[in-house]
């Protein structure tokens, strides 16, 4: 299996789906686009309205991998479905966080 992350210097690299408007706030696995690439997929309770969706998914994430909400960030992606985030920390331990959610 594919992961959906590469170390990127002092953190992550974070490829992910993002689905709004879910029934709850959750990891869902992983999902493979065409092109054959990789992207956690997140159910995100919020709506796409005004970065609210983007927001939760910086809080949700950054609770997930136990760092602060100031050490994730959007990369791309912003008003797409598909972003790359950025988790700054250490690396092994953000990426033994991340396996536990897919």
């Amino acid at each position: 299996m594919t992961v959906p992350f590469s170390v990127d210097g002092e953190g992550l690299r974070l490829a992910v789906r993002l689905t709004p408007r879910a029934r709850r706030t959750e990891a869902a696995g992983i999902v493979t686009d065409a092109e054959g690439r990789t992207a956690l997929a997140v159910k995100i309770a919020a709506p796409p309205v005004d970065g609210a969706a983007n927001e939760a998914l910086i809080a949700w994430l950054a609770k997930a991998a136990g760092v602060a909400k100031s050490a994730v960030s959007i990369l791309s992606g912003h008003s797409a479905r598909t972003k790359m985030l950025r988790l700054a920390g250490d690396p092994e331990m953000l990426a033994a966080r991340i396996r536990v959610l897919l």
